[in-house]
């Protein structure tokens, strides 16, 4: 059954269409996946989906059972609430009943005339019946229950909102829709700013959540695990594709190819057929006209149905070389530690990095790895510890703060500043190449968005031309497609890659070993991210069972277990009880219709059938509960006296 029918959606923004003919249906339990490059409509189709925008033509209708959640990319917006009352938000319109109550107790307390008193007394009634009935009694014990279940500590639920890591901040989101019986949820960018381990919990929570889903991602790996059918939104419209992301790339690609091979066939059978109309025209009889009309026909058909492939969406291609071979030992670190005048933030940090390594840093945000990095540039000096760099060694950096742009230069100036030497068809070419074209090379930089700006840093990277890069979190802020260009350039880089990254898709891709950053130190995993999954979660399992048996408190034992038996005894003999009074009822009913008189009356004798029916259908499921209470109890008197 369909929770969701979208049909036949438009939306535009003044001339521009957004979106056109958007066409689809969500079932229970679906998990589907929403990508496209960025600006193709995604999340404004989200918010058609909610009613915030009204679409031009088309409908979205819901089915009567489905209550919509959505999770925005930013939503928690009041920094200064604490966790609990963030999430109590949802129970706002029993929170406002509950505040009128609290003024109609406080109103009925003062005396008021007794022309007002009935009326404040039926309200007073009225909602109270509406507070009970929404859940009011127990909401503040369901809000605490659900940050609790998440992972939240009594502590962590004071907390505001501004303090909360980005992890923490997403499971506000999602105890927000779960209190609000959301069985439909919109999730868009909802691994945004979250590490690796609270991406893993996402993912978790996703395959065990038992309603529907949508989700925008530019997650690749996350989509993998928990999506199951794709849309796509290319040219401001909707392909359906089953199965996951990366289901989806084989089935488009199958399905482009198909597309092109139609349209170049139908191209050539035009051709053919215009060529025996042409023809036909040197022949100039009168029957040749005849054919020619036929013909032409033909190719009206043809061309009704001939559609174009769409054009894949423009992407950069671009890559990394490096100016010179450095040395084969590039970065050594000894027994880094950094603190900033408090607790340390890290200790004990090795790192040995060779050349042609491609190295990732992983780690929970707060961790320390962008200060390790920065520990590595020389930008902050380390409590304990060397670093060593190799011989003909050049470093390049992206940051993810993306804080050295200049806000207040043209993207062209900004390029052009630091290669004067470039001429300035080579800089508009250097940036063509990233999609600054026409006019976009004199936007100030100020007023990029996110992945225009990571663009930027990633030419001024590419013509550094560094044989080591330190690259911190470079995938932030890019599309699918942006990602996937950016892998194909480190893939083929000849230098030394070092990277800071919750990509595992990026990871699998590229990493040859994997350094793991804890308060204790860095430890190493050599292989991608999954060889690193399969290791750690070995590493666990040696744990747990190395792990001792909890000792057994004999005496607590034997008193739970006779504890137990005497329940079980005890509800034997109510069965008993409640077998023995059914039988007794059975009777004397029976007497009665043996009453000639009781016998006489048509409806009572029915309704004591029917009575003696029902006393019997219970007797029956009494008698089946005690033949297997009493199995039970056999069985546990006999462990008793094993145990004795």
């Amino acid at each position: 059954m369909a929770i969701l029918t979208v049909n036949n959606i438009q939306q535009s923004f003044g001339e521009e269409v957004i979106l056109r003919n958007i066409t689809f249906e969500m079932q229970k339990g679906e998990r589907v996946g929403l990508v496209g490059v960025n600006g193709s409509g995604k999340t404004t189709l989200f918010k058609v989906l909610t009613g915030e925008y009204t679409p031009d033509t088309g409908s979205v209708v819901y089915s009567k059972e489905t209550v919509l959640g959505y999770m925005e990319q930013h939503v928690c917006r009041d920094f200064e609430k604490t966790a609990f009352d963030e999430v109590m938000t949802v129970f706002a319109p029993l929170l406002r009943i509950e505040r009128e109550l609290d003024d109609l107790s406080a109103l009925l307390s003062s005396h008021p005339k007794e022309s007002e008193l009935e009326k404040l007394i039926l309200r007073q009634t009225e909602l109270n019946d509406k507070f009970v009935e929404g859940g009011g009694l127990t909401c503040r014990s369901r809000a605490r229950s659900a940050l609790l279940g998440l992972g939240f500590t009594q502590e962590q639920l004071q907390n505001k909102v501004g303090v909360l890591s980005g992890g923490q901040k997403a499971k506000l989101q999602l105890a927000k829709m779960l209190l609000g019986g959301a069985n439909l949820l919109l999730l868009d960018e909802p691994t945004n700013h979250l590490d690796i381990d609270a991406v893993e919990w996402l993912e978790d929570f996703l395959k065990n959540y038992n309603g529907a889903y949508i989700v925008i991602s530019h997650d690749r790996y996350f989509l993998d695990k928990v999506t199951q059918r794709t849309l796509e939104m290319e040219g401001k419209t909707l392909t359906s594709y089953k199965g996951n992301y990366s289901r989806y790339l084989e089935l488009r690609a199958e399905h482009r190819l198909a597309m092109e091979r139609v349209y170049e066939n139908t191209q050539k059978e035009i051709a053919r057929i215009e060529g025996i109309i042409e023809q036909q025209r040197r022949w100039n009889q009168e029957r040749n006209y005849v054919t020619i009309a036929s013909k032409q026909k033909q190719i009206d058909r043809l061309e009704a149905t001939l559609e174009r492939p769409e054009d894949e969406p423009e992407s950069i291609r671009f890559q990394f070389k490096a100016s010179r071979r450095g040395g084969n030992d590039v970065l050594t670190a000894q027994d880094l530690s950094l603190s900033f005048g408090g607790p340390p933030l890290f200790e004990h940090v090795d790192l040995e990095i060779k050349h042609g390594e491609k190295v990732f840093l992983i780690g929970p945000n707060g961790c320390g790895k962008t200060s390790l990095f920065k520990i590595l540039l020389g930008q902050y000096t380390q409590d304990t510890g060397v670093v060593r760099l190799g011989s003909a060694i050049d470093v390049g950096y992206y940051e993810q703060s993306q804080l050295s742009l200049h806000d207040e230069k043209t993207v062209i100036d900004e390029i052009w500043d630091l290669h004067p030497q470039m001429t300035q068809t080579q800089v508009r070419s250097a940036l063509a190449v990233f999609l600054f074209k026409g006019e976009d090379v004199f936007k100030p930089v100020g007023a990029l968005s996110g992945g225009e700006r990571a663009r930027v840093l990633l030419l001024k990277l590419m013509l550094s031309k560094a044989n080591f890069l330190l690259l911190d979190e470079p995938t932030n802020h890019l599309d699918i497609g942006s990602c996937e260009a950016l892998e194909d350039a480190l893939s083929g880089y000849d230098g030394t890659l070092f990277v800071v990254s919750h990509d595992r898709y990026l990871i699998n891709k590229l990493a040859d070993k994997v350094y793991v950053l804890g308060k204790n130190g860095a430890k190493l995993y050599l292989g991608n991210y999954d060889s690193y999954v399969e290791q750690r979660d070995r590493e666990r399992e040696a744990v747990e069972e190395q792990r001792p048996e909890p000792k057994v408190n004999l005496y607590k034992l034997r008193k739970e277990r006779e504890s137990n038996l005497r329940k079980k005894r005890t509800a034997l003999t109510r069965l008993e009880t409640e077998i023995e009074e059914k039988d007794r009822q059975v009777k004397e009913l029976e007497q009665r219709l043996e009453d000639p008189e009781f016998a006489a009356d048509y409806e009572a004798v029915a309704e004591a059938s029917q009575e003696i029916a029902r006393l019997h259908e219970e007797a029956e499921q009494l008698l089946l509960n005690w033949t297997e209470l009493s199995q039970e109890l056999e069985e546990m008197e006999a462990e008793n006296q094993e145990g004795c």
